[in-house]
Order: C-alpha cells, then structure tokens, then sequence
C-alpha cells in the first residue's frame, strides 16, 4: 500500500520514473493482465510482455514511455481501487475521454497529449467515483 500524501499521486508519479521497465510491466501485468498489458505495448502475443518482465527481450523506447505513463495511471487508481476495477476502468468507455476506453487512448493517440488526457480522467474519478 502506497504511503498517503497531500499530493495523491505523488508516489506513482515517483515509481513510474525510478522503476525499471521490467519492474513496471511486473506490475502493470499484475494488475491489468497481460492481454491488456500487451494491448497497451502495440504487441499482439503475451508472450512479448513475459519477456519483457523478465529482461529478456526489450520493448522500443516509445513503448517503454507509453507503458510508464499507464503505470503511473494503474498506481495512482491502485492506490484507491482493486485491481479489478482498475482493469476495468482502462477498458471501459470513458465520458471525459469522449466515450474511448483510456487504453485505448494510450495506445493510439500521441502521447504528449494522451498520457495528460488519461491522468486527467483518472484523476476525476478518483474525486468522483
């Protein structure tokens, strides 16, 4: 459990930066799955997120920024919710993101102006369910 602090999301802003990338696809496949995981790292096999977990196949530079931006995202909700709404909130349609799934907007859209969008929605709902 993540040590509260008056700024939420402090601590998951910190991780997502000081963690090593195999560290950070540990755990977004812990709490997402790997399916969604893959999903969010432009990959079609789970077997690619194994292997980046475990260091011994390395995903592009983009997609390492993609897949801390969505830790960030994941640790912040984490911090709140159960892993399984988490999973479920990166999947399902998002009103603040115009009814897009914020997976969906990590993985397509560029992501200097996803990764503000999808911290945004998850802000919201952490202040309002």
């Amino acid at each position: 459990m993540a040590i509260a602090t008056s700024r939420p999301g402090l601590r998951a802003y910190e991780d997502s930066l000081r963690l090593a990338p195999g560290e950070i696809i540990s755990a977004l496949r812990e709490t997402l799955g790997a399916t969604l995981v893959a999903y969010l790292g432009g990959v079609q096999e789970t077997r690619a997120v194994r292997e980046w977990a475990e260091g011994s196949r390395s995903p592009s530079s983009e997609v390492i920024k993609r897949l801390r931006t969505s830790y960030y995202v994941m640790a912040m909700l984490r911090d709140r919710e159960s892993p399984s709404t988490v999973a479920s909130w990166f999947q399902g349609l998002n009103p603040e993101l115009d009814d897009v799934a914020p997976a969906r907007v990590l993985r397509e859209r560029d992501l200097d102006d996803a990764g503000p969008a999808v911290l945004s929605a998850a802000r919201s709902f952490i202040a309002h369910g």
